[in-house]
């Protein structure tokens, strides 16, 4: 049987408080998919990177994952150095299905559950 994996992939910061959001976002997702595991990586400056992560979760099994940038946009991370990543983690899992998901910020529901958010701001 395929055992899939969510990766929600997000840049990194220094200050520790930052990852916060990502770990709601990763809880609130497994609570609604508790048949697939749902973690973080991160391209920098906080772990656990996007190899790392990936080689743990084909250890337990996984035989499919999907990357989901946490990027509002599709900048020269989500262009050019997430695709040389997952390049690289399919050589060393040829086994394993990996896909990679656009931006996040670029999906139109997002955006719309951002612009409502907007709106509401400067209404209250």
């Amino acid at each position: 049987m395929e055992k899939r994996a969510l990766i929600l992939f997000a840049h990194g910061a220094r200050a520790d408080s930052w990852k916060a959001p990502f770990e709601r976002l990763r809880d609130l997702t497994q609570r609604r998919m508790p048949e697939v595991r749902v973690t973080l990586a991160f391209l920098e400056l906080m772990e656990p990177r996007l190899q790392p992560q990936v080689t743990s979760l084909v250890a337990t099994g996984v035989t499919d994952i999907t990357v989901v940038p946490v990027f509002l946009g599709q900048g020269a991370h989500v262009l050019r150095d997430l695709p040389l990543m997952v390049d690289e983690l399919r050589v060393i899992h040829p086994k394993v299905a990996i896909r990679v998901a656009g931006a996040v910020g670029e999906d139109p529901g997002v955006l719309k559950a951002m612009t409502d958010y907007c709106i509401a701001a400067l209404n209250s």
